[in-house]
């Protein structure tokens, strides 16, 4: 398992692990274009992937433009196997070396997405117009997790 930054030539397979989730589905997938992948990778922030062998199985990425989490997803076949915290935990690494506003992220409830926030230590602050649980994250609360450590990125 290898985490490393994702780039431009990857996007047509960080594409296929978005679509394969079970949940929180994008209802149109059409709204997500590789432009978009493209401003969030190059413009707006950063992204990160896990490969298994030559496979893209999980990403997530951070916009810094917005200060959320644009997006965090793994494969199904390969969830429960700590790649989702890893890549949290890079992601989130990174971010707070930027700057040390809040950052913030939606979800949908009742989903496993859910619980795993509330277990790396998100705050739920309220609820979106899609009903969408809205979670917070602040530094000084990244920093009581004990995350005030470098991440090694290959």
């Amino acid at each position: 398992m290898i985490i490393r930054e994702a780039r431009i030539d990857d996007i047509a397979q960080l594409h296929i692990v978005r679509n394969a989730v079970i949940e929180n589905q994008l209802s149109d997938p059409s709204r997500v274009t590789v432009d978009d992948y493209v401003e969030y990778l190059t413009v707006w922030g950063k992204g990160w992937l896990c490969e298994v062998g030559k496979e893209i199985v999980g990403f997530a990425i951070v916009d810094l433009r917005e200060n959320s989490i644009w997006a965090l997803f793994v494969k199904p076949e390969f969830e429960q196997k700590g790649i989702g915290r890893k890549l949290h935990s890079t992601m989130l690494a990174w971010y707070f070396t930027q700057t040390q506003s809040n950052v913030w992220l939606t979800t949908s409830s009742n989903t496993r997405a859910e619980l795993f926030y509330i277990k790396s230590g998100w705050s739920k602050v309220g609820v979106n117009r899609e009903d969408e649980i809205k979670f917070e994250m602040t530094y000084d609360s990244w920093r009581r997790l004990g995350n005030s450590k470098p991440i090694r990125i290959l």
